[in-house]
């Protein structure tokens, strides 16, 4: 369940559940639409913080209504930016993910996965979950993983694409070269 009672649709529970959120964990989500990972993530932190970002007001002004308790704490930071232009500080973050963004197999998403590279600490870890088949029109049936999998390598990710029936999603990991 997700924060006032409301169910928390299974692929956002299994991008969480990959994360692995230690308590000292610095981790970046982008696109956290109305928030509720950073609900999910926050309650497994302690001294770490995540960092939601969106490039949408509304999605931000949901994320800081839900959540804000965690942005009271310390625990989570929000901010209105896209990724492509987000600002994060070199090796800022330990890990990143993100659910159903779609920038990575609409397009070659160069400045979004630099700014990945610059903010993931060397050996850190990018989690892009999909809905299976991806949201949009024309999408149904196509695997976009090994798509997203190509374009995090010509960024110097390490890539692995992993299926799960019960959320009816596929994850792509990038890890940053040590």
């Amino acid at each position: 369940m997700g924060g006032r009672g409301e169910r928390v649709p299974p692929r956002i529970a299994w991008a969480v559940e990959l994360l692995d959120v230690g308590p000292d964990d610095r981790i970046l989500e982008f696109g956290c639409g109305p928030g509720v990972a950073v609900s999910l993530v926050c309650r497994r932190l302690d001294r770490g913080r995540i960092t939601a970002i969106d490039r949408s007001a509304t999605a931000i002004r949901r994320t800081l209504a839900r959540n804000s308790a965690c942005v009271d704490a310390g625990r989570a930071v929000v901010e209105q930016v896209e990724l492509a232009r987000f600002g994060g500080g070199p090796g800022e973050f330990d890990k990143a993910f993100a659910v159903n963004v779609n920038v990575f197999w609409t397009s070659e998403a160069r400045a979004e996965c630099e700014v990945l590279a610059r903010v993931l600490r060397p050996g850190g870890v990018l989690r892009l979950v999909y809905g299976r088949p991806p949201p949009g029109e024309g999408t149904v049936g196509r695997d976009v993983g090994p798509d997203v999998a190509a374009r995090l390598r010509r960024h110097g990710f390490s890539t692995e694409v992993t299926a799960d029936a019960a959320p009816g999603a596929l994850c792509v990991t990038g890890r940053r070269s040590p």
